[in-house]
């Protein structure tokens, strides 16, 4: 090739990789050396898809009306079996037709949702630290973000006040997510209900991350944004079946909230894709019939790990609190360390990996964050090694 340069557009000039990129890389390149490396990283649930959410996929298959482009919208039945979700579980009534629209996974809806309010210029609020796709999204609508840190001796729930007000007039999206990725913070319904109001009263189109909802520990129940007084007035609230059935590779997810806001992602979607397959949509259906005592005892895994995972880097000087919610283990590191630094401590001494707060934002620095989706042998063997680690070595 000769020295001619592609020139690419600024939003991929200036785009980080995909925080676990690195993080694959790195263990990669033990593999390569030989070293099995135990991984916290990404959030990947290790248990099985359940059987009767396959078997919805198989006889899902072999409709002839399945083979042939989904509606962006989704199945007349996906959307009212998801209506019903919310009756049952949050007492929120929604109309199936205008109400909900069904996603390619909750990430896909959260990427395409600034499309539909954010133009160049604009501003979005988003919190810090957080998810990456909410400001990637915005980035990509050619909007910023302004940030507001999560505090830990507030919990972890966005503070308003910490909100200039020449940002908030001049802002279109405000992002929110409980219980929370990467803190496992949670959110009591008169916190939904401040942030009804502040959005209210800015005029700012209320976005709800609720993709763990269902994921929660200690008898906790977690509410939803749409439970609150007026909420659909201004929010939209995205959903995921990823980490409740164990369906990460499926992508079924769904948003819900005011009908103009679920009509506008309606439209974006329907400009850049064409729906999920109604195959995959069925088994979303199927995943919504799980009885809940199939939940429970998948959450139930899950807190098991929790509390080993939290005895270990207690024992071994990290403070960590175990969640109600969510599948992560958010933990302050030992002073004279950065995250990153922190992160390559465990991978160099005892070939662990976890996750460097400040992946998810500036506000993230200090702290490093453990998923608890991989196997107990592994999670046993991880905690092993982390129990010899030297942390003031």
């Amino acid at each position: 090739p000769g020295t001619i340069r592609m020139k690419f557009a600024e939003r991929v000039e200036n785009l980080p990789p995909y925080l676990f990129v690195g993080i694959s890389r790195a263990i990669a390149a033990k593999k390569a050396q030989g070293i099995e490396v135990i991984s916290f990283g990404i959030g990947d649930p290790d248990m099985q898809t359940p059987d009767p959410v396959l078997d919805a996929l198989v006889a899902g298959s072999k409709k002839a009306a399945n083979h042939k482009y989904p509606e962006t919208e989704g199945l007349p039945e996906f959307r009212a079996r998801v209506a019903k979700f919310y009756d049952d579980r949050f007492g929120v009534k929604l109309d199936p037709a205008t109400e909900v629209i069904n996603l390619i996974g909750a990430k896909e809806g959260i990427a395409h949702a600034p499309m539909c309010f954010i133009d160049p210029g604009d501003i979005s609020i988003s919190p810090d630290p957080a998810y990456p796709v909410y400001e990637i999204g915005t980035m990509f609508a050619g909007g910023t973000t302004h940030f507001v840190t999560l505090k830990e001796e507030n919990g972890y729930l966005v503070d308003f006040s910490d909100i200039p007000t020449d940002v908030a007039n001049k802002a279109k999206t405000l992002w929110i997510n409980y219980p929370n990725n990467p803190t496992g913070a949670i959110a009591p319904l008169s916190f939904f209900d401040e942030a009804v109001k502040y959005c209210k009263e800015f005029d700012i189109a209320l976005l709800h991350d609720a993709a763990y909802t269902e994921v929660t520990y200690d008898g906790y129940v977690a509410p939803s944004v749409l439970q609150v007084k007026g909420a659909m007035d201004i929010a939209m609230e995205f959903h995921s079946l990823s980490k409740t059935a164990n369906m990460t590779g499926w992508r079924v997810g769904f948003a819900s909230g005011n009908p103009e806001m679920v009509n506008a992602l309606m439209r974006v979607k329907s400009n850049i894709d064409s729906g999920l397959s109604q195959a995959n949509q069925e088994m979303g259906i199927a995943a919504l019939d799980l009885p809940s005592e199939w939940v429970e005892n998948n959450n139930a895994v899950y807190q098991k790990r929790r509390d080993k995972v939290v005895s270990v880097l207690n024992e071994i000087g990290v403070p960590a609190v175990a969640p109600k919610g969510a599948l992560y283990i958010w933990t302050p590191i030992p002073e004279g360390y950065t995250s990153a630094e922190f992160a390559q401590k465990l991978l160099d001494e005892v070939n662990v990996v976890v996750t460097p707060g400040n992946g998810y934002g500036p506000g993230g620095e200090g702290y490093i964050r453990l998923s608890l989706t991989i196997p107990d042998d592994q999670i046993d063997e991880g905690l092993r090694r982390l129990a010899q680690l030297r942390v003031n070595s």
